[in-house]
């Protein structure tokens, strides 16, 4: 097969071009092979059966490691990257085991009031500068602090390191469009502040989710000061840059959509499944972390050859027409859709349980405190941010009405 340079979905920024971008891939055939914005050839899977296949797929492996390897120091790269989703069975499943007894179901639901709490008064906040129809950029004022602040409380950092904390993560989760330099100085950063803070735990433990993950232990197996930090590392990355996605990104669907919005308003027990909706629609992740056929696959008509690089696109495939009727319509009444956006297999997304109670409190007061909501500038999209992995809007200016 020819190795084609384009569509680049992920240098498309332009309001619903990304998603065009996809679909002129997507109608080549469910598995094309592509030569990335980086250089590097890789299949992208836009079929959401193929995608769906290849994330169970036992031939399909995780290669370790991210952006800017061949700069990567060694010390640094086994700090950051030593955890779920750059690692195998039997590593992977040790690890899921160990995180799995600090970070449990019981801890997440644990945390619905004070998700609450936070969400009223960042909304107090936005209602005091959006007043006299001032435009407030919702991104700014809610969908980023509201994530980060829930999960440093669960982890155990002090709120005085938030704002750091997203200048590093958002050069971590997009460090492909970024320099070397640049991406390796904020991954050290976060590193060199992770290991003051992991011994500051162990001296004065705490009632958070860090401290439990030093002390969780199975049949004497701990977790090392590598799996650690690339844990930690991993939760605050993943743990807050797709909530704000799913936030933002699910609040700019409802109000390009006032009849699921009116019916959301009207029937507000609809919230779970609306969740699940804007999750198929946009969701926060545009591609699964890239992984490496160990033998040759055959899927969708194509035969992968061993060594080759994968990356099943999530958003792709749950746009996907041979499984999702109008597929490119947002429907909140839509049956339940087993949608892609948290992955599949063994690497699906542990804290998915999580960004669904956020995601459903954030959506659900921010509608109705404001029954008003609306564009601030109806007629201009949003930018989305560039890069492989995430899909978020840049920005997203509302009135509060």
């Amino acid at each position: 097969m020819t190795t084609s340079a384009a569509p680049s979905p992920f240098t498309e920024t332009t309001g619903p071009a990304r998603h065009a971008a996809f679909a002129e891939l997507a109608a080549t055939g469910p598995v094309q092979k592509v030569v990335l914005f980086t250089g590097v050839p890789v299949w992208v899977v836009t079929g959401y059966a193929e995608a769906r296949e290849l994330l169970a797929h036992p031939s399909l492996v995780k290669a370790g490691g991210g952006p800017h390897m061949d700069a990567m120091p060694a010390d640094l790269n086994a700090a950051i990257n030593t955890h779920l989703l750059s690692t195998n069975p039997p590593d992977h499943t040790r690890l899921r085991r160990l995180v799995t007894a600090a970070f449990t179901h019981r801890r997440v639901e644990a945390m619905a009031p004070r998700i609450q709490e936070i969400t009223d008064a960042l909304l107090d906040e936005m209602a005091a500068a959006g007043a006299g129809g001032r435009p407030v950029d919702l991104v700014e004022a809610f969908g980023f602090p509201l994530p980060i602040t829930v999960i440093t409380e669960l982890l155990g950092i002090p709120p005085g390191d938030r704002a750091e904390f997203r200048r590093w993560s958002q050069i971590v989760v997009n460090g492909d469009v970024h320099p070397a330099e640049v991406y390796i100085d904020a991954a050290r950063s976060v590193v060199d502040y992770l290991r003051e803070l992991l011994a500051d735990k162990r001296a004065a433990p705490a009632d958070d989710l860090l401290s439990a993950l030093i002390a969780v232990h199975t049949d004497g197996d701990r977790l090392s000061e590598d799996e650690l930090t690339s844990m930690v590392f991993l939760l605050l990355v993943a743990g807050h840059e797709t909530t704000v996605n799913l936030i933002v990104s699910g609040t700019h669907a409802l109000l390009r959509h006032p009849d699921q919005l009116t019916l959301l308003r009207a029937e507000p027990e609809r919230m779970p499944a609306a969740v699940e909706e804007l999750l198929r629609y946009d969701g926060p992740v545009q591609v699964a972390i890239p992984a490496v056929a160990a033998a040759p696959i055959e899927v969708g008509g194509v035969t992968i050859p061993a060594g080759d690089v994968v990356l099943p696109a999530l958003l792709a495939a749950n746009r996907d027409p041979a499984r999702f009727d109008e597929a490119d319509r947002l429907d909140i009444t839509r049956p339940a859709s087993s949608h892609l956006a948290f992955g599949h297999g063994l690497h699906h997304c542990l804290g998915a349980p999580l960004a669904r109670l956020e995601g459903r409190i954030a959506l659900g007061t921010l509608l109705a405190r404001f029954p008003g909501l609306r564009l601030a500038d109806p007629d201009t999209e949003p930018a989305r941010d560039p890069g492989l992995l995430v899909n978020g809007l840049v920005a997203l200016p509302v009135v509060l009405g």
